[in-house]
């Protein structure tokens, strides 16, 4: 090879320079390539943002220095990239034994901001036969996104499906346009809910930036996966290249205890039994023996061992079954020349429809060393476990449905942003000027006005405290319920003395009683990837249970529902304890009709619903918080 003493001296079109020198060399090295109108330039070296202020400085000069001349700039503090046509090994990875070893080559491709995680996980999918034919890492990213490469490969013919490992996630549009045209699945690290201390509502305590991320991967097609583990399983079934149109799964096990398992998975990972038709079950009695099972989990017993065609019949019939969406067959032992015939017999499902077929083998390698050379060459994705098999299925639906989209007309107008010292009235004045419902209300500030109050709103009320800036009247002990002409008088007392200055008495607003019904939360957040909507039980327990749902707007009412689905709502709206069933179709309104009118308001702001109380005969807002994006470190904690 020849070498030269800088890269300017090379006088040739350079798509590609590697730069590997200490961190106080590397501003020089990039200045260079700009220079030399170098395409790309991957920086190795770390000490840069990664490392401290004056690093994350440096980091910014490199930036500057690329941007200024057109060049790519990927890194710094990465381990470089491998794969492709060239099956180029671009990086300094032990992996390689040295930069011509050849890749493996493969249609999957493996994306990692983190260089040593991402080539550990290339290693691992090696061992496991995985077809990975492109590698990159993106270190700090201070140009080239992971999300940037992923969907450049998206658009790459010879890429069949994206697996990832991200340390951010800045835009869900491109993660929604990757996953559309490739199956995607993300290991999104940081599952911290250190974030939730510094929130000032009770939905931005819930609304944790993890659940955030979670509802971003979800909504865009994307499969976000636990662990290492489940990347590599996501792999492994992205490779059958099939798709699954359906939740019904038949499952054929030797064991009666593996189909068992394999049953209890359906259910944990969202997938479903299919019920087999009477032909199917009809055909299956006269192939099981007696003491098999016929009915789903289809348990064809050891028998098989002693009647070599009896599980190809069986899978045949299986796959005939159109109440079936993909089929997974569950062993625990495997010998001799069963492995090559339930391989064959497997295999050839697809002859018959085109639906996913996963093996679970449940045993030593050793008994059947042969085993996964044989499954791998008849397209059959193996796991160890029937819990991993099922939860390949369930990635894989995902990673193959349509994602959805919101394509709704607005029901109501957007709202002005509220003042920053919006009290509760004022809100609910706003909310209700586009239908949201709320109680019949008035302000008061003396005790004449709040005993009429009283009578103009029912007779029946509810007192609180108006304060500026006091999020939780509860805590403070600023709300009083069910108050009538008897009490009202000392009530308002008490109500309007709970300001900062005992000399000043506050506000009170009476509103109408409403009804205990089904308390229920409502809330807008912001995050890095835009307003956030977190529905769930609502209450003074809402932070301890805990029970929420998080979408990131806009949202539609098939969206609510499913919100509603996720949590306890569901089951209190349907009636519990002989009470009657709730008005689910008005909360979603009432939810829809929210987000719209905040759709406009400022990033970093938060609206705070609680409860939203929803009865037989409609929905109505009971207490409401709002908190400026501008004084988020000043929110009182009340």
């Amino acid at each position: 090879l020849k070498a030269f003493e800088n890269v300017k001296d090379v006088n040739k079109n350079i798509e590609l320079a590697l730069i590997m020198v200490p961190a106080n060399f590397v501003k020089e090295a990039v200045q260079d390539c700009a220079d030399a109108k170098v395409g790309v330039a991957i920086v190795m070296s770390s000490g840069f943002a990664e490392a401290d202020e004056a690093g994350a400085i440096a980091q910014d000069e490199l930036l500057a220095i690329a941007k200024k001349s057109g060049m790519r700039l990927v890194g710094p503090n990465c381990i470089g990239s491998a794969g492709g046509a060239s099956k180029l090994a671009a990086t300094f990875s032990p992996v390689f034994s040295g930069p011509t070893t050849p890749l493996e080559g493969g249609n999957i491709a493996l994306v990692s901001q983190s260089g040593a995680l991402g080539y550990g996980i290339y290693s691992l999918a090696v061992d496991r036969s995985l077809p990975i034919g492109f590698v990159v890492t993106t270190g700090n990213e201070a140009d080239v996104t992971a999300l940037e490469v992923a969907a450049t490969l998206a658009d790459d013919k010879n890429v069949d499906a994206i697996l990832m490992y991200a340390e951010s996630l800045a835009d869900v549009k491109v993660l929604r346009e990757i996953a559309g045209k490739k199956p995607t699945a993300v290991l999104k690290s940081g599952r911290s809910a250190a974030g939730a201390e510094a929130a000032a509502s009770h939905t931005g305590a819930l609304a944790t930036e993890d659940r955030v991320i979670d509802a971003a991967i979800n909504s865009s097609g994307a499969v976000r996966v636990d662990d290492v583990e489940h990347l590599l399983d996501a792999g492994s079934i992205f490779a059958s290249k099939v798709s699954m149109t359906g939740n019904r799964v038949a499952i054929i096990t030797t064991s009666g205890g593996s189909g068992i398992l394999g049953t209890d998975a359906l259910e944990k990972f969202g997938l479903t039994l299919a019920k087999l038709s009477a032909k199917t079950t009809e055909a299956l009695d006269q192939i099981v023996p007696s003491y098999g099972n016929t009915a789903n989990p289809v348990d064809v017993t050891a028998a098989v061992m002693s009647a070599p065609d009896l599980f190809e019949k069986c899978v045949e019939v299986l796959a005939k079954d159109p109440e079936v969406d993909a089929i997974v067959a569950t062993f625990c032992v495997l010998v001799g020349n069963d492995v090559e015939r339930i391989a064959n017999a497997l295999s050839a499902v697809r002859g018959v429809r085109e639906i996913p077929v996963v093996v679970a083998r449940t045993g030593s390698q050793s008994l059947a060393p042969e085993a996964d050379k044989l499954f791998k060459a008849a397209k059959l994705p193996v796991f160890p476990t029937p819990e991993r098999a099922v939860r390949a299925l369930q990635t894989l639906r995902i990673a193959t449905k349509p994602a959805h989209s919101v394509a709704r007309k607005p029901i109501c107008n957007p709202l002005p942003t509220p003042a920053d010292q919006a009290t509760e009235d004022q809100l609910k004045s706003a909310l209700a000027s586009v239908g949201v419902p709320v109680p019949l209300s008035v302000v008061v500030d003396n005790l004449d006005e709040a005993i009429a109050a009283v009578a103009k709103v029912g007779g029946r009320s509810v007192m609180k405290a108006v304060i500026p800036g006091l999020l939780h009247k509860s805590e403070a002990g600023g709300v009083a319920l069910d108050i009538n002409a008897d009490i009202a008088s000392e009530t308002y007392k008490r109500l309007s003395q709970l300001g900062p200055d005992k000399n000043v008495s506050n506000k009170v607003l009476v509103e109408t009683f409403v009804p205990k019904g089904v308390e229920a939360l409502v809330g807008i957040t912001s995050s890095s990837l835009g307003k956030v909507l977190t529905i769930g039980v609502g209450g003074i327990l809402t932070e301890v249970i805990s029970d929420v749902a998080v979408r990131l707007l806009p949202v539609d009412s098939k969206i609510v529902n499913e919100m509603i689905d996720e949590t306890r709502l569901a089951i209190l709206f349907s009636g519990v304890r002989g009470a009657a069933a709730s008005n689910r179709e008005a909360f979603v309104d009432t939810v829809l009709r929210i987000t719209d009118a905040v759709i406009d308001w400022p990033n970093g702001c938060e609206l705070d619903i609680n409860p939203l109380t929803v009865l037989p005969e409609g929905a109505w807002v009971l207490d409401s918080a709002y908190s400026p994006p501008a004084k988020t470190s000043e929110r009182s904690m009340h």
